[in-house]
């Protein structure tokens, strides 16, 4: 009895672990991409003028409002 009540508390143990340690990684994952952004402006600038449109303030603002909307 004591080995298949040790078994059961093992397998436990391993599913709460692997949930806490997706939720807890999820958290952290959220957290660094609201931090550092996948895309700066500077890199949407450089797009933009890539592609020969001319980068104003309000357009690279536009789009970086965008993305943010999009994350979540």
């Amino acid at each position: 009895m004591n080995l298949g009540l040790a078994i059961f508390l093992i397998i436990i143990a391993l599913l709460v672990g692997a949930v806490a340690g997706f939720y807890g990684a999820r958290a952290y994952m959220k957290k660094y991409f609201k931090e550092n952004p996948p895309i700066s402006e500077d890199m949407i600038v450089a797009m933009m003028s890539q592609m020969g449109q001319k980068p104003s303030n309000k357009k690279v603002h536009q789009v970086m409002n965008m993305m943010k909307h999009q994350q979540k």
